[in-house]
This record gives structure tokens, sequence and C-alpha cells, in this order.
């Protein structure tokens, strides 16, 4: 990944006079019961694990800046962020909001989560197993999952809500061998590997957030690998679709005895899943059968910074079924380079929810913000939402 490191101090001075150039529709006065929900790949992970420790340690990386921005700038209540490398000891979320969500950027109030949440994740884990058929088995594609360094491409779970994050099932341990999401060509993964490797590439856990009503809320976080980077047989398209499969799972509990399945509740998905209801390379349904479980309500959220994008874009984009408002992602666009821009990042609540509100934060050209997306080649995806009973 590129070192976006940068000490330039004008970066707060251009952001403050993009804010005047039109205003967002995001802040804290939202109604009494609503939560804001949200999920961001940030793209924060660096090619070591000592580089994002590094461009912590000082407020002045201009990628962190512009992601603080967006976020101070959306207030959610609870965040996930994909792509924070793995920190059991708090230390980088605690840098991260001491030099960044905790300092105004672009004049937006500074922003305090009083909860954090660094889990542990499969990447960067040695199987023992020579999984890329390239003779080692210490390479990054031999780790469960794939991963120059132990806990790159992790996840940071943040909340501004009155309880603390509790974990209350997890599935990172779970082997293909184990689940009911196994149905694979040996092509994909040998026999011998099914009882070793696990199906999440990150991890999937189920955390409970708040108590409204008496009823316990929870967020069901992951991040599925993406469904390239193989060949002709489509192994990560594979692992995907079960790691998709695998939520899916864990909402109906259908999976007793391989995690602590978690009380039925209002839940919220979070998370880059890699997968888009039309186009791209994801196996047939793999986002659909999540999206369109009788369970789940999706908001849509859309923008017009998106259709703007994919007109601007053309390429690949001009062939796309799917509504390019609901893009989340911006990737290349060339033929046969890159799938065009996407939809792959979702706050998918359970039926319990009423969705008031969600949008995607993907400014326009010349509208506020607009200077702080190229942080991440993903955007952050939001959904306010209210329990029925409120």
């Amino acid at each position: 990944m590129e070192n976006r490191n940068s000490n330039n101090p004008s970066l707060r001075l251009v952001l403050a006079a993009l804010l005047t150039a039109a205003p967002l529709a995001a802040a804290d006065d939202r109604p009494a019961g609503v939560i804001r929900f949200a999920a961001f790949n940030a793209a924060l992970s660096g090619e070591t694990a000592d580089d994002l420790p590094r461009r912590l340690a000082t407020p002045d990386d201009e990628q962190l800046q512009k992601v603080a921005a967006i976020i101070q700038h959306v207030r959610p209540d609870v965040l996930l962020i994909n792509e924070f490398d793995h920190d059991p000891t708090g230390r980088l979320a605690a840098l991260f909001q001491t030099h960044y969500l905790g300092v105004a950027q672009a004049d937006a109030p500074p922003i305090t989560f009083a909860h954090t949440r660094s889990p542990p994740v499969n990447t960067g884990l040695p199987t023992g197993l020579d999984l890329d058929g390239d003779g080692r088995t210490d390479g990054p594609g031999d780790a469960h999952g794939w991963g120059a360094y132990p806990g790159q491409f992790g996840m940071l779970l943040l909340s501004r809500l009155d309880a603390p994050l509790e974990l209350v099932a997890s599935a990172q341990k779970t082997p293909w061998v184990n689940t009911r999401v196994s149905a694979f060509p040996e092509s994909v993964l040998p026999a011998h590997a099914r009882g070793i490797v696990r199906v999440s590439s990150k991890t999937h856990e189920a955390v409970r957030v708040a108590e409204r009503s008496g009823r316990s809320l929870y967020v069901l976080i992951s991040h599925p690998t993406p469904p390239v980077f193989d060949g002709p047989e489509d192994r990560n398209g594979w692992r995907n679709h079960a790691e998709i499969a695998m939520l899916v799972a864990m909402l109906r509990n259908v999976q007793r005895g391989l995690y602590p399945p978690f009380p039925p509740g209002p839940a919220v998905v979070l998370g880059d899943l890699n997968a888009d209801p039309h186009d791209g390379e994801s196996r047939p349904l793999a986002i659909d059968q999540l999206r369109l479980d009788p369970r789940i309500r999706d908001p849509l959220p859309a923008s017009r910074g998106a259709v703007a994008k994919a007109r601007a874009d053309g390429g690949v984009n001009a062939e796309h079924r799917g509504d390019p408002a609901l893009d989340t992602a911006d990737w290349p666009d060339e033929p046969g380079r890159g799938p065009g821009n996407l939809r792959v990042d979702y706050v998918l609540p359970t039926a319990d929810w009423t969705v008031v509100d969600a949008g995607v934060f993907w400014p326009e050209p010349g509208q506020a913000g607009h200077a702080w997306i190229d942080a991440s080649d993903h955007r952050l995806v939001w959904a306010d939402l209210a329990l029925e009973a409120d």
C-alpha cells in the first residue's frame, strides 16, 4: 500500500475551506431512539506491521486526517472500520482517537468513542500448509487469511453508546469441515486441509453494543475475502460466498456448538462484504443469500456522488446492471483491468429495526467533503435505525 504519510500543514485549511462549499446531511441531532450505524473500509493497513503504528504516532498523516474528517462529519454511534490492523493492547485505537478523531478536522467537531474493540483475526496466521502451491508454507497465501503479517487487514469496532462492547459469539476459529457452508470443489480446498483451514479470512463476531427496552442489541461484523486474486478454480469466490453464508448461519443460530450462539435480538450486519448483488466477480447470489434473507432489511443507502463517478469513469460501469447510486467502492474501470464501481459495503439491519434514513458518504465534485474521499477506495455507508417498539 502506498505510504500516504504527509506533513502538509495546510491540509486542515484546505478541508475547512471545502466545508463552506455545501452543507452535508449529518449531525448529532438525531431523534431520540435513533442509532446511526456505519461501516467504512478505511484502507489503513500497511505493508508491514510497523506502518500503521508509525503513522498513528503523529497527528500529521494526510490519509488519517481525511478518514477522521469523514467520521467526524457523519458522526456514527456505532462504527466498524475495516482494514485497521489488529492490536490487542488497544494502543492503536487510543492513538487514532487522540491524534485524529479527537482533533477537529476541517472544523468538524471532534468525536469520542467511549468503547472500542480490535478483534483477533486470521490474516497472516500460518496454517502450516502450502495452500498456494508455491512449495512453501510460510507465505501470505498459506495463512488462514491472506496476510503478510498477523493482524493485517484487521478491523476496529467503535461505539458511543452507553454499554461496553461485549463479545457474545465468534466464528474466527471455525474450520471448513465443521460448517454447513462447506460445499466446494476439491480444487478449491483439498480434503486434508478442510479440518485445518478456517472459513473466516479475518473473523466473524457477534458483539453486544447496547440494551434498549429490555432487549440486547448486536452487531455482526466481518470482512469476507474478495472474490478475485485467484485462478480458474475460483477459490476466493467460493470462500467469499462461504463467509457470507456464515453470517446467515450466525443470524439463524444454526451452527450451535461451533461457537457460542448469541440470543435472538435486534442485530445489524456491518462490513465490507466484497460482493455486489448484480456486478463484479462474486459467485451468484453470494450477497443475496444474506441481503434477501427474510430476517434482513436492506436500507439501500445511496449517493449522487456515486452516480456522477460512474458516469465520469465510464468503461465497464456502462455495462453494469446494478444501480450506480448504490455503489460504495471506486475501482479500476478499464475492461479487463478492474470491475468498475461496485456495491460491496453494507449496513444491514434485522427486521426488528425501522430504517429512518441511510446513505453513502460520496459527495459530488465541488461539494464539501469531496476532497476527503480519496483516503480510501471505499466509501463510508451509514443507516439511522430505530427499534420497532420505540
